[in-house]
């Protein structure tokens, strides 16, 4: 909680403000039975009117007073509180926003939800009651005894013996309380869990006909939550009848005293009144302050929760500036001025860049290079920016990883090499590594053994910033947030034109979509997508990833929900991106389960057990890796070896070319998917 401290930054003013208006209120009740004790023993006893109606203005301006002091105290106690809570809330968002998969893997959905809403909102109440009540009852307990004393000493022995006795009661049941307040909240983010991962896959539930189940491990969840609560609210409820008992022993030994002191006549009846006026006072603080400790103890044991968190460190860390950054503009000029000077060094002079842009004389006697053309200064820039088109764009050299936790790697002694513009397919069954590979570039974790190349530099070498601006990622779930479908459009780049949208959106075969909906691009999107069907989610994060412009595009899995027609139209589209002929080819990376899909690739892996057990093209692959045919003939098992002996298959006219393959599968698939396309077009599937 004192760590938690921080984020009063900027209310401490009202934080000591509003306590302070607190004790002045406190103080206000005080004065009220020695007014009482004046009327009692001076107006009524002495038959005295006028101090009688003195006596009643005094009560009625200590009333207002007090009244004001309150409102006050109540205002500043809700700015410190509700801003503390904001600026954590918001810290703790930044925090969680900067961890990396692996301790958002680790911590889980549910304790996060938890941590952000329920406990952030007890610690603003807990902060809030403190503020009012934490230093006021106190106060008037032992404002109350010592008022006592200047009445009558014996008397107030009692008040001295009473207060340390109530002390022990509410100290013990606090330390006993704090514990089982944090088993509670436990046992809270168990129930919010199974909640979340029932509502989510309530489809899956009823398709399996496990309600019953369900409702049944709900309830034995739900009501151990509730036995750990009641036993709780037992021990917290002790605290009042407690309290009561030892307030009401000691009234009965304050009033049988005042009652002697009176007959011998040290005391006056009033003063007596007084005395039980301010035993009555410690009974309601008593009280205030048995509920208060309950509210604290929930706080500090969710304040413990919070802070658990923002102590958690992310195991990545991304520098603050690209290494070989610094420095790099006076680079490009003197790697340039190499690349010039080494073609034409011979001749001693370079008359024009490949360009046609004049440029000045070279020396070639003594090799000294005297000016740059500026055309060949930016090509070179260029070049050292996004790597040479005929170079590579990954490379994963002997790469392993262990997700943490794990007892085996998921993915061991990984090597290859992707060059610019290449199209690249991963395959494989269920558990071999395929995500964790992908999950990789973007240095979404980080390897455990070996080193990860982009641009032919370890992704551990970029800023943030600049690693995710060159790989777009469409992920195994399709995600999609609530707003307009241009404003979904432009996670990757807000600048994008509604032209590039639509460019991207007829690349990703989603045009037609977007075109048959109320206002296209300002369609509004339920959360996660409710609105759309499957399909039409993962071609709009498709679409997504490539209005983002990026220079590796990373397909997971994106497509399954795909008919094979639509499926072949999107990978012909998106081969017309990384074709040799374009400026910027763009080097893609597709997961798929699939062989029709990624059959064309200039490179698949075959991933079995998380290592790499074929690598090649199709034709290469179907005579080398006998896991490779297996998955391509448990998909097309008419193609096996039999039916058209001796040719790949799909080769419909014998030339072995992989082209004609895929052309002949997807035109297979187009006519018997068209009517599943449609009525994926219409609506939910």
């Amino acid at each position: 909680m004192r760590k938690l401290a921080v984020y009063l930054e900027g209310y401490r003013r009202q934080a000591v403000l509003a306590p302070l208006f607190k004790l002045l209120e406190a103080l206000m009740d005080l004065f009220v039975p020695l007014v009482v004790a004046r009327i009692i023993d001076v107006g009524i006893a002495g038959n005295e009117r006028p101090a009688i109606i003195h006596g009643f203005i005094l009560m009625l301006a200590l009333a207002a007073v007090g009244l004001g002091f309150s409102i006050t105290a109540q205002y500043f106690a809700a700015r410190a509180s509700v801003g503390f809570a904001t600026k954590l809330r918001q810290s703790l968002f930044d925090h969680v926003q900067g961890l990396s998969y692996t301790e958002l893997d680790t911590l889980g959905t549910n304790t996060l939800i938890t941590r952000m809403t329920s406990d952030v909102n007890q610690v603003q109440n807990g902060l809030n009651m403190s503020l009012r009540l934490l230093l006021r009852s106190p106060f008037i307990v032992f404002g109350s005894m010592i008022l006592a004393f200047t009445i009558d000493v014996k008397c107030a022995l009692i008040f001295a013996v009473a207060i340390p006795v109530l002390s022990v009661v509410v100290y013990g049941i606090m330390l006993a309380s704090i514990p089982l307040f944090r088993k509670v909240q436990a046992g809270l983010d168990q129930v919010l869990g199974l909640t979340r991962e029932n509502l989510t896959g309530v489809r899956v539930i009823r398709a399996f006909c496990k309600e019953d189940d369900e409702v049944r491990e709900f309830d034995d969840r739900n009501e151990a939550l509730t036995k750990m609560n009641l036993f709780v609210g037992r021990l917290s409820a002790l605290m009042n009848p407690a309290t009561y008992f030892l307030i009401n022993l000691a009234t009965i030994f304050l009033i049988r005293q005042g009652a002697i002191q009176v007959n011998i006549g040290r005391i006056g009846q009033g003063e007596v009144v007084a005395l039980y006026n301010y035993m009555a006072q410690m009974i309601v603080e008593l009280i205030k302050l048995a509920s208060l400790i309950i509210t604290i103890n929930k706080a500090i044991a969710c304040a413990d929760r919070v802070e658990s968190v923002l102590e958690v460190q992310s195991s990545m860390a991304f520098p603050a500036e690209a290494k070989g950054n610094a420095g790099r503009e006076a680079g490009y000029e003197e790697t340039a001025m190499i690349a010039v000077g080494a073609t034409d060094m011979a001749a001693g002079t370079v008359t024009e860049t490949e360009s046609g842009a004049a440029s000045q004389a070279v020396s070639g006697g003594d090799g000294s290079v005297t000016q740059l053309p500026t055309q060949a200064a930016k090509d070179t820039e260029q070049s050292i920016r996004h790597g040479s088109e005929e170079g590579e764009s990954i490379h994963f050299n002997h790469v392993s990883f262990r997700y943490q936790g794990a007892g085996a790697e998921s993915v061991s002694d990984l090597d290859f090499a992707v060059q610019r513009g290449q199209t690249v397919g991963i395959i494989g069954g269920t558990g071999s590594g395929k995500s964790t590979l992908v999950n990789l570039i973007p240095r979404f974790y980080d390897a455990t053994k070996g080193t990860v190349m982009v641009n032919g530099r370890n992704v551990r070498d970029y800023a943030e910033e600049e690693l995710r601006s060159l790989v777009g990622v469409v992920p195994q779930r399709a995600v999609l947030f609530k707003g307009t479908i241009r404003d979904n459009m432009k996670w990757g780049n807000e600048n994008a034109t509604d032209e590039e949208i639509w460019q991207a959106l007829t690349t990703a075969q989603a045009r037609e979509v977007v075109e048959g909906k109320d206002g296209q691009l300002d369609f509004m999107i339920g959360q996660n997508g409710r609105n759309l069907s499957g399909g039409q989610k993962q071609r709009l994060t498709i679409a997504r990833a490539l209005v983002k412009h990026p220079e590796i595009l990373i397909m997971d899995d994106s497509a399954s929900a795909l008919d094979f027609a639509t499926d072949a139209a999107l990978r012909k589209a998106i081969r017309g991106l990384n074709a040799p002929e374009t400026a910027n080819p763009m080097t893609v990376i597709i997961v798929s389960q699939r062989t029709s899909s990624i059959m064309n690739a200039d490179l698949i892996l075959v991933l079995s057990d998380g290592q790499i057990v074929g690598k090649g093209t199709h034709e290469e692959l179907m005579k080398t890796c006998g896991i490779y045919q297996e998955i391509f003939y448990s998909q097309f098992p008419e193609k096996r070896p039999g039916g058209a002996a001796g040719k790949i298959p799909g080769d419909t006219d014998g030339t072995g070319d992989v082209a004609d393959v895929a052309d002949d599968l997807a035109n297979d698939f187009s006519s018997g998917f068209a009517g599943d396309t449609a009525k994926d077009e219409e609506g939910l599937v």
